[in-house]
């Protein structure tokens, strides 16, 4: 819920500035390539945490740390190969999914800066996955509802008072997003 919350209040806030109705069929078009990226971090996270589950039942300490390890290595080249993927083909991609002459240009300045996040937006879904199974599901939430309350913050800041209309959307996305990935590297340590 909150991760597609990110999308939700960058809508309203674009919704609601100049950009308007273009503004939010820009961010709309680049949300099913977001899901996409992020079925590969809740695939990996969430058989990450059904393994640290096993591990934790027979005390197999070792094997859990081999398991974030890998989950953590596997996630970070999956999602540089995404991110990769989207900056070179941002513009095609947008067309495919459905960006028109009006909304291109906005939808590839906001899928670049939203792409270019893509490997700490995917670790933040797996660690998020592997420190609910660990026990600790009120740490993954706050760490999730940082981002979502920094993006909230940051979004009018960025669109009506800087000006930076929908790269503004993007970047408070790309921050908070930040923000839930370095609470949730603490935990780990």
């Amino acid at each position: 819920l909150i991760s597609a919350f990110y999308n939700i209040v960058d809508q309203i806030f674009i919704g609601n500035s100049e950009l308007g109705f273009y503004g939010n069929a820009a961010t709309g078009v680049s949300f099913p390539i977001i899901c996409i990226a992020n079925a590969f971090a809740w695939c990996i996270g969430d058989g990450a945490a059904s393994y640290l589950s096993i591990c934790s039942g027979r005390k197999d300490v070792e094997g859990a740390h081999k398991c974030v390890g890998t989950c953590l290595v596997v996630t970070t080249l999956i999602s540089i190969v995404l991110c990769i993927l989207s900056l070179v083909f941002t513009t095609p991609l947008m067309s495919l999914f459905g960006a028109s002459d009006q909304t291109l240009d906005m939808a590839v300045s906001y899928f670049r800066i939203i792409g270019a996040f893509f490997p700490i937006y995917l670790l933040i879904n797996v660690m998020n996955s592997m420190i609910r199974s660990d026990g600790s599901p009120g740490f993954a939430m706050v760490a999730m509802i940082i981002g979502a309350v920094t993006n909230i913050a940051l979004d009018p800041l960025f669109i009506f008072v800087f000006k930076w209309g929908i790269k503004g959307a993007a970047w408070a996305t790309a921050i908070g997003q930040t923000l839930s990935f370095i609470f949730c590297i603490f935990y780990f340590f």
